[in-house]
């Protein structure tokens, strides 16, 4: 504590030297108007070699904030302070007793203004606080002394009762300030430790939703997965009925998993936005093929309109897009029972801004509650949970994500006719005649007959990969863990390689870094498939470089598709190679 309060002074101190010194010449220059002689210039002389040594000695506290503080190192910091004062306020001396009643009236304020400045910035470290106010004093109370004992004049020493009453007033306003500073240090150093302490329940909250989410999509991909594969046998109406259910009640098991993880997020600050290219009518396409079919078995009509003038490529996150366009929809989808929802797509040329909305049939929103829809966990009415489900954080986290990407989602509604969304988001149109890289054709016969190794250390996800891919002409390896993935890869030559995270021995990343640096296959394309699926592990991965980030539950269509693009690039990286 001494040596930061030392620091401070010297910080102070060397701050405010210009000042002290440029002051001391308005004083030298009046105190010759008033009184000329050659003292104020020999005085102004002496308090710039006085400032130049206060400034060598206090130096190496600011250089060096933490250099202890010796006694020696106090007595000389304390003896320099007393040499300042009594060479800044020594012209207060000299107007007093030449320069008649406008000059002590002068050298009066010259020496309460000198005390006032000392006491504010000393009053941290005592002995220097000592050190300077006490010259100062003696000059406030003893010049009228003296002047009285020598002119014979008692009057004039009422001048120092007078310097008394400002002393006195002094010591109150310094120790308040004390107190005051002394006041906010504690009430930092309490906000500090709120602050460590939330930031602690912070990373804790975080570990939990990965521990949470880890545990959850583990068992989860054993079940969706599962059903994936029954819905691939010959089943009759009620065992589809039996798997569709199957796999409805894990997609909404995963939804509520994936909603809670994106808010938890964005209250943490934590989500991460991606700009890349995005080829808007594409998009727009996936989300009506998707949401068509389901619109239609309740009897609703699903269209996507885009405007002429709408750009055919932007640059956005097309992922947080579609996830608000896919909140969207689903809520539209979910609420009306008869009649038809319109997507429509406008673009605003002069703002920039891609322009929308989802329009629906539905039942509408009471006006009362349209205002409190966007907020956590709200849904229109106490019944809406259990007659459509959902946890009401869709519409919450759909606006955050509206925001964070500086647009806005607001919504219109009536009860009984329906209503409309309408997210406005400001994008950069990307000029569609540059060309842009393909990406190498995925197709069932470039995935025939490739090596793949598979590392998982849970028994039953490397049993779910097999039946998913071995329809598929692929010769599978598989390994328990990183360390025996790298005993494998070491010799054998693999086309791809499937790699999960979170394993005893070594665990994905290490083996990824290893497989990279040595053996048959450090050009071999990784993909991380992995139930680890918070942004800090995917930056894990991408770390070290791999091909894909996929998570588990895993979705059958979307495995096979990103195999076959790792296979297709690799196969033309080595057409490339063998060519040079």
């Amino acid at each position: 504590m001494q040596q930061s309060t030392y620091a401070i002074v010297a910080e102070v101190r060397f701050r405010e030297l210009k000042t002290r010194i440029g002051l001391a010449a308005f004083i030298g220059l009046v105190a010759w108007v008033l009184s000329p002689s050659i003292f104020p210039l020999v005085w102004f002389g002496a308090v710039i070699v006085s400032q130049m040594i206060d400034w060598l000695v206090f130096r190496p506290f600011r250089l060096e904030p933490e250099r202890p503080v010796t006694l020696s190192r106090q007595i000389v910091c304390c003896v320099t302070a007393s040499l300042s004062v009594i060479v800044y306020s020594s012209i207060a001396a000299y107007l007093w007793f030449t320069a008649g009643e406008v000059g002590r009236l002068f050298a009066i304020v010259q020496v309460a203004g000198g005390l006032l400045h000392v006491s504010l910035h000393m009053h941290e470290v005592r002995p220097l606080l000592l050190s300077a106010a006490i010259p100062h004093g003696l000059y406030f109370l003893g010049l009228p002394i003296l002047s009285a004992w020598i002119t014979g004049q008692r009057h004039v020493a009422l001048i120092a009762l007078g310097g008394v009453l400002y002393l006195m007033h002094l010591v109150v306003a310094v120790r308040q300030s004390s107190h005051t500073n002394n006041a906010l240090r504690r009430a930092n150093e309490v906000a500090d430790q709120e602050r460590r302490k939330a930031e602690v329940a912070s990373a804790a909250k975080s570990d939990f939703l990965a521990v949470i989410s880890h545990e959850i999509r583990t068992p989860m991909n054993a079940v969706i997965s599962s059903a994936n594969l029954l819905r691939r046998t010959r089943l009759d109406q009620h065992q589809q009925e039996h798997v569709a259910m199957l796999t409805e009640a894990g997609d909404v098991l995963m939804g509520l998993l994936n909603d809670v993880l994106d808010f938890s997020k964005i209250e943490a600050g934590r989500m991460s936005l991606e700009a890349a290219e995005m080829d808007l009518r594409d998009r727009l396409s996936m989300l009506e093929r998707m949401w068509r079919p389901r619109a239609e078995a309740n009897g609703v009509e699903l269209t996507v309109l885009v405007a002429a003038n709408a750009p055919a490529c932007i640059l956005t996150d097309p992922l947080r897009l579609q996830q608000i366009l896919f909140n969207l929809i689903s809520n539209a989808v979910k609420f009306t029972d008869q009649g038809r929802i319109d997507l429509t797509a406008e673009w605003d040329a002069g703002e920039g801004r891609l322009n929308v909305t989802v329009r629906d049939t539905g039942c509408g929103i009471p006006a009362e509650r349209l205002a409190s829809v966007f907020d956590s966990f709200e849904q229109a009415d106490a019944g809406t949970t259990r007659r459509y489900g959902g946890t009401g954080l869709g519409l919450a986290i759909s606006r955050r994500l509206a925001e964070l990407m500086g647009g806005s989602l607001t919504a219109a509604s009536r009860e009984g006719e329906g209503s409309a969304f309408v997210l406005s988001l400001p994008v950069r149109v990307i000029d569609a005649s540059n060309p842009r890289p393909e990406r190498p054709e995925a197709d069932g016969q470039v995935l025939s007959g490739r090596s793949v190794l598979v590392v998982d250390d849970h028994e039953v996800n490397r049993r779910i990969v097999g039946l998913l891919l071995e329809p598929h002409g692929l010769r599978l390896t598989f390994a328990a863990n990183g360390q025996e993935a790298v005993e494998m890869a070491r010799d054998a030559r693999f086309d791809v390689v499937l790699m999960d995270m979170q394993m005893p021995v070594m665990d994905g990343l290490e083996a990824t870094r290893v497989i990279r640096a040595e053996g048959a296959n450090t050009g071999t394309p990784v993909i991380a498939l992995t139930a680890n699926a918070m942004d800090n592990h995917r930056a894990a991965w991408a770390a070290v470089g791999v091909r894909a980030f996929l998570t588990k539950p895993i979705e059958p269509s979307l495995l096979v598709t990103t195999l076959a693009q790792a296979c297709a690039s690799a196969r033309e990286d080595h057409g490339h190679s063998a060519k040079a």
